[in-house]
This record gives structure tokens, C-alpha cells and sequence, in this order.
């Protein structure tokens, strides 16, 4: 990866072209570049700490997402499975006493056909007894 891609970077300084050069009065060579290499060095490691900086830390943070992600599904299992047992439990409990509703209207249906044979009973026996009183007491 050339991390310095559009940039225009100075020709290094070499020693072999320094001999073949000749000297200025103030002792340096025509062109030679000293400062140059450190410069970019420093700055092309400078743009490798920054990338390798930025990288880490996208990785920290797709980390991060991606445990977020799978604490929240976990999550959303955990409340989907107390939903299901909460409406599981009313259902049983609605199940529960509808059976005993039923229950209940088998022993009331029993008990008013005893009371219906009973009243019928009576009925049948006031018929009689005023049969029977119309028969000796005749008007």
C-alpha cells in the first residue's frame, strides 16, 4: 500500500552521487536532500500509526456492535420465551376454569333437573289431592 500516493517526494540523498558532486562554499552538495528521507519517514510512519490507529479501532467497535447485536437477540429470545410462557399460563389458567365453568353448569343443569322432577312431583301430587278433594267434597 503506497501510502503517499499523490504526494511528490523529493529525490533521497545519496552518498555515492554526493562524491561525484561538487561542494558549496557553505559545504553542502547541490541538491542533496538530507532532511527529506526523515521527513517522510516520519510522516509515512505518522500515516501508519494513524491507519493502524483507525483499523484498531474499527475493530473495537465492529466488536463491540457484533456483541451489542448478539446481547440484543438474546435479549429479544429471553422476552419472546416470557411471553410465550406468560400467555401459555393465561391460556392454562383461562383452560383451567373454563373446565370448571363446565363443571359447575353439569352440577347446576343436574340440580335444576332434580328440582324440575321434584316440582313436577308436587304438581302431580296437588293435582291429586285436588282430585281427590273435588271427588268427597263436591260443590
Amino acid at each position: 500500500m503506497n501510502l503517499l500516493a499523490g504526494y511528490t517526494v523529493m529525490p533521497q540523498f545519496s552518498p555515492q552521487k554526493a562524491s561525484q558532486q561538487e561542494l558549496l562554499p557553505s559545504g553542502r552538495i547541490p541538491g542533496a536532500m538530507e532532511g527529506v528521507k526523515t521527513e517522510v519517514g516520519s510522516l509515512e510512519s505518522s500515516l501508519l500509526q494513524i491507519v493502524q490507529e483507525h483499523q484498531r479501532r474499527s475493530i473495537c467497535i465492529r466488536e463491540k456492535t457484533d456483541k451489542a447485536k448478539k446481547d440484543a437477540l438474546q435479549t429479544a429470545i429471553r422476552v419472546s420465551e416470557l411471553l410465550v410462557e406468560t400467555v401459555n399460563g393465561q391460556v392454562e389458567a383461562t383452560f383451567i376454569n373454563e373446565k370448571r365453568i363446565e363443571l359447575e353448569i353439569r352440577a347446576l343443569v343436574s340440580t335444576i333437573m332434580r328440582y324440575k322432577k321434584q316440582t313436577d312431583q308436587w304438581l302431580a301430587a296437588s293435582h291429586a289431592m285436588n282430585t281427590v278433594i273435588k271427588v268427597l267434597y263436591p260443590h
